[in-house]
């Protein structure tokens, strides 16, 4: 994806800033945050990623042998932690139980909503669940149950809500592109 030609970059005012992406698992925050990193030349942060590299261990496995809390609570210490400037933050679907994270991520920058209805995420999480996805959620809830739980959180942490529903990751980032110039200008 490259920026539309002849508008003024939003990315230039937000030299200071981050941009983090939140939402339900399978709403596409990896890939859009690859993709849109690599398209303004920031850095791309996963904190999956971060997670399982300072644990050692698969967010699965970390579900399995602790529990969900203990992932949430890992999470919490990582995203709470992030620094720097001109990064793409992809955090995990909890993401948004910590108070303390979110309102780190706000003083960073734009926190940018990822929506995706039920349907979609079923779909894009069909076979995952319980195998290597490493969802933080009690063994007892079920998919529905945990998107009805998170929409509001999500809302509610995010400056922006971006719809992603029948979007690849290209379209989704060139959203992002424009709703963030309409704001910064």
């Amino acid at each position: 994806m490259s920026p539309p030609r002849g508008n003024k970059s939003p990315f230039s005012q937000l030299t200071q800033a981050n941009i983090t992406l939140i939402g339900m698992p399978g709403a596409g925050k990896s890939t859009v945050g690859e993709l849109l990193a690599s398209a303004i030349n920031w850095a791309f942060l996963d904190s999956d990623r971060l997670i399982e590299k300072s644990e050692g261990s698969s967010l699965q496995e970390l579900v399995d042998t602790h529990s969900y809390t203990y992932l949430r609570d890992i999470e919490q210490g990582i995203l709470s932690t992030i620094g720097g400037q001109q990064q793409v933050i992809a955090t995990g679907g909890s993401a948004v139980y910590s108070q303390q994270a979110i309102q780190h991520l706000h003083t960073m920058g734009p926190v940018i909503y990822l929506e995706i209805s039920e349907a979609t995420m079923l779909k894009r999480l069909q076979g995952q669940v319980g195998k290597n996805r490493g969802l933080a959620k009690p063994r007892d809830q079920s998919l529905h149950e945990l998107y009805t739980e998170r929409q509001a959180l999500y809302g509610s942490a995010a400056h922006i809500a971006v719809c992603c529903d029948n979007k690849d990751a290209s379209e989704v980032c060139k959203e992002i592109y424009h709703l963030l110039a309409e704001t910064t200008h």
